[in-house]
């Protein structure tokens, strides 16, 4: 089995990639550079883990990699689009120019589209395939001070949609994962906010999620327990979904 994990070189991406290691897959794991935790895996899990640069907003890298999975396994069994980026600078949406939402709406909503549609005749080549999207509880929750990020995983949303309907017929099922409030270096720099909010009661479940708790989703996804699901949701957020009176 092989999987193919965007932005897996640390945090939510890493934690996937390690979960689908300790199980029968081979991950290929893509980041714009290679971290210090993709060298420590691929000493730990020698063979079975393979780095390919790739920036996803980059045409030629999107080639570059599907080049790799094509002439090194034949065919892909799973995708986990999880690279993404935040904002270069919260800023109110009166204040975003061009160039703050073409940076991050390039790298999570067109890169992700077009890396999958690339990956596409890769994953239609196995009889039962699967791609997960990593989206956010932002892709319903307005932050008016990062508006961009917010369109960018709203947009996953209905590119899970458009391949579930569109992949359907070659047995290929389309989940999407949001993720909640995870402690990760993209929630660093405003820890505090979130450990206050949590403690007031904004989740049900009094904690800040780990990268391991959405790697626990994806493993049920790629162990085929969701296969007869296409374009559904999980929600991995602590029950901030819940709307409580």
């Amino acid at each position: 089995m092989v999987a193919v994990v965007t932005g897996g070189s640390r945090g939510i991406g890493k934690a996937i990639a390690e979960a689908l290691l300790k199980t029968n897959y081979s991950v290929i794991i893509t980041a714009r550079s290679k971290s210090d935790e993709v060298e420590s895996l691929e000493k730990e899990y020698n063979g079975k883990v393979f780095f390919v640069p790739c920036d996803i907003s980059n045409e030629e890298d999107r080639k570059k990699l599907c080049t790799f999975v094509k002439e090194s396994f034949g065919a892909l069994d799973l995708l986990v689009n999880n690279a993404g980026v935040a904002p270069r600078e919260r800023k109110d949406i009166l204040e975003i120019t061009p160039d703050d939402f073409d940076y991050l709406t390039d790298i999570n909503l067109k890169g992700t589209f077009f890396v999958t549609q690339e990956l596409t005749p890769l994953l239609i080549k196995n009889e039962k395939s699967r791609i997960v999207n990593i989206s956010s509880m932002s892709a319903y929750t307005a932050s008016v001070n990062r508006g961009e990020y917010c369109i960018s995983k709203a947009g996953i949303s209905m590119i899970t949609k458009l391949f579930a309907a569109r992949l359907a017929e070659y047995g290929v099922s389309v989940i999407e994962i949001r993720p909640g409030i995870i402690e990760t270096d993209m929630t660093s720099k405003v820890k505090e906010k979130y450990e206050k909010l949590i403690a007031e009661g904004i989740t049900p479940i009094n904690r800040m999620g780990k990268p391991e708790d959405v790697a626990k989703c994806v493993l049920s996804v790629a162990a085929g327990n969701m296969d007869f699901c296409t374009g559904t949701v999980i929600d991995c957020d602590g029950g901030f979904n819940v709307r409580r009176l």
